[in-house]
């Protein structure tokens, strides 16, 4: 029998204490490492963006791009799961990012569904989660908090070797885990490096029917390195009603300024326990602050409140010299976004921006980049733009991605506008998810199986023996093919489908897909003038994974866009708009209920549905998409051009091809090509 005592100490007695979760350990006890060897995959530019210079190019007008530039760093926005967006932005950034803001979901029950305008914004429709949401919110919570855990630990350990040695990362999160994210934070970051715990007192006080209000939000600050981490003391603004209690005596000057002590407790016997003015500080157990020489000096320039009827005198410390309170890790002062702030846009989950202004400027410096990789409404990349930080973002959902290019947009404008610096920032597409909920739970992995079913759904006959194994079923006399469920329909897929048809025979094909790369209708109408084969694109409904479901769902094409180029002639110039004629949105994340009422008001006007719009006038294939000019309807400006008025000026007579870009209100985008003649 095995004795254990001092000598021979028992195993759990060297255990030290963690938090653990399903999948932490493998079936032999050996911890999960966090690898990102095989999950590091190019990031692809698909749009830079520099508004106010485009706009002065398009006018003809100067910029200098010396002064309107802080320097020649391009802020990255990146759409696609933040854990392959990290591991693919370390071989450049590991070891440089100064701050990391994240604001994590962290609500099991949470309603994704959200509330978005049409066209004047009298008539609202409900959004859906789009399909790769859905699936990413099923794989983080789809073992309950065991999987959520999981898959916080993973992305805090990538972001740990993003960080500088002077880096922190902070960490918005709820009650419902904030005491779980605490420990992962702890295990990741140690213990010696938390910084701080940060309450939000995040709305007004509310009644609970069984327990006390939850009216506050945690964020937990840990560094790199706290010896070295990078804080900027903060000071908040005194209230009205502390100035009033504080400072509430006013000098001759109508200066206001609250009393300070002019001695310190204990006695001595140097200069400055000496009696000065008639009075003794040992008389009273203490010692003057300065020597009787300097009190004299104080005295003369005013700087001493002598109070009547003989009592000690006091420093004055004048208000105008005090810009508020250093920031404590309680607060109450930031209240949360309301319907009707300038900032707001319409985002369910969205901050404030004085709380991420607060953060970026204690935690990093104007030369740091910020980073977060839940972007939500873009409000982080909003204020380092603001406070001319550097910054990286992403998201996984669409209508976060466009929301915060527009937002972004936005403040590239304003800074112009105000003769202040600005950075130009690129939008990069990463396009892969890697295993879909679905194909895991319910088809065991088999992609066939997978394959089977939307065939079925879609009344497509499968082929036989296929010419191609990218080609599946027929349809009519068109071609069938259904991607996989582990990815999304990439532009490299779009040529290699056009060819295999072509090789075949065929002259039209559907491709059937659970969701599209960014841009993908820019490349499609660059390879049907190039094979002649006509590919029509149509999203995979959300519907079929239901169980026993027996109704065939829509299949809904990628949106349809028509335009036309506007030329007029002005002198020897020739200038070019253009003008959208058609659109006919995708609505393929519409509430089911909603879908026929909206089906009709789409058909009745497409326009309403166009949330944002994009011309590049000299666009080339794999290039990516530059904007020329834009129109975007705001939360109080809801017009929208359906004609450009850049009035383009090409620099020689000949034919061109612009591309034109649009966004609906849920965030899809789709784009064509223009042929223009001048």
């Amino acid at each position: 029998m095995t004795i254990y005592g001092p000598n021979n100490p028992h195993p759990l007695s060297r255990m030290k204490t963690e938090l653990v979760w399903e999948g932490k350990y493998d079936e032999f006890g050996n911890r999960r490492e966090v690898g990102v060897g095989n999950l590091a995959l190019p990031l692809q530019k698909i749009e830079t963006i520099d508004e106010p210079r485009s706009r002065a190019e398009e006018q003809g007008s100067l910029f200098d791009v010396s002064k309107a530039h802080r320097d020649d760093f391009r802020n990255r926005l990146v759409w696609g799961d933040n854990k392959l967006v990290i591991a693919s932005l370390l071989e450049e950034f590991r070891g440089r990012i100064d701050l990391i803001y994240i604001d994590p979901p962290f609500d099991v029950g949470a309603d994704f569904t959200m509330t978005v305008p049409i066209g004047d914004a009298r008539e609202t429709v409900q959004k859906d989660q789009s399909v790769l949401e859905m699936v990413a919110y099923r794989d983080v919570w789809g073992k309950g908090t065991a999987s959520y855990f999981h898959t916080m630990f993973e992305r805090l350990s990538l972001m740990r070797d993003l960080l500088s040695e002077q880096g922190s990362i902070w960490v918005h999160v709820g009650p419902q885990v904030s005491h779980q994210i605490k420990i992962i934070l702890d295990e990741v970051f140690g213990t010696e490096n938390f910084l701080s715990e940060i309450v939000w007192k995040r709305t007004s006080a509310h009644g609970d029917t069984k327990s006390f209000g939850h009216v506050t939000e945690q964020i937990f600050g840990f560094s790199k390195s706290v010896r070295h981490s990078i804080f900027n003391v903060v000071r908040i603004p005194f209230s009205d009603e502390y100035v009033a209690s504080e400072y509430r005596y006013v000098d001759e000057k109508g200066r206001r300024f609250r009393r300070g002590d002019l001695t310190g407790a204990g006695v001595r016997y140097g200069e400055t326990g000496l009696p000065w003015r008639g009075l003794n500080p040992t008389d009273v157990n203490r010692h003057w602050g300065n020597p009787p020489s300097e009190l004299d000096r104080l005295d003369k320039e005013g700087l001493i409140y002598w109070p009547p009827k003989g009592k000690w005198p006091h420093l004055k410390i004048f208000l105008d010299e005090r810009n508020g309170s250093p920031a404590t890790n309680i607060w109450t002062d930031i209240p949360p976004i309301n319907n009707v702030a300038k900032e707001a846009t319409g985002y369910a989950t969205q901050k404030p921006e004085a709380l991420l202004e607060r953060i970026i400027t204690a935690c990093s410096n104007p030369e740091s980049i910020v980073a977060d990789f839940f972007i939500g409404s873009g409000t982080t990349l909003a204020v380092a733009e603001k406070l001319g930080r550097r910054w990286i973002g992403s998201d996984l959902g669409r209508y976060a991605i466009h929301t915060a290019r527009k937002r972004l947009i936005g403040v590239q404008r304003d800074l112009h506008d105000a003769a202040q610096p600005y950075r130009s920032f690129d939008l990069y597409n990463l396009g892969r998810y890697e295993r879909q909920w679905w194909q895991k739970e319910a088809l065991n992995g088999a992609d066939d199986q997978h394959r089977a079913i939307v065939l079925k759904f879609f009344k497509a006959e499968p082929l036989g023996s296929a010419p191609s194994p990218l080609l599946h079923a027929r349809k009519g006399t068109a071609f069938v093919h259904v991607d996989g469920i582990d990815s999304i329909f990439t532009r490299p897929e779009v040529k290699e489908v056009a060819q295999a048809v072509a090789a075949a025979g065929g002259r039209e094909a559907y491709i059937l897909a659970w969701d599209f790369e960014m841009d993908i209708r820019q490349v499609t109408a660059a390879v049907e003038a190039e094979t002649g084969v006509k590919l029509r694109l149509s999203r995979i409904p959300r519907e079929i994974m239901e169980k026993n479901r027996a109704e065939v769902p829509p299949f809904f094409e990628v949106a349809v866009l028509e335009a036309s180029p506007v030329v007029r002639k002005e002198g020897k110039e020739r200038k070019v708009d253009i003008k959208l004629t058609n659109f006919l949105p995708s609505l393929s994340e519409v509430p089911s209920k909603e879908l026929e009422a909206l089906q009709e008001r789409a058909l009745e006007s497409g326009f309403d549905f166009i949330d944002f719009w994009a011309i590049d006038f000299d666009w080339k294939p794999n290039r990516p998409f530059n904007h020329h000019w834009q129109d975007f309807r705001t939360r109080k400006d809801r017009a929208l051009k359906t004609v450009s008025d850049a009035g383009h000026v090409y620099s020689k007579p000949g034919k061109y091809v612009a591309c034109v870009k649009v966004v609906d209100v849920f965030g899809c985008d789709t784009s064509i090509s223009v042929e223009v003649e001048v």
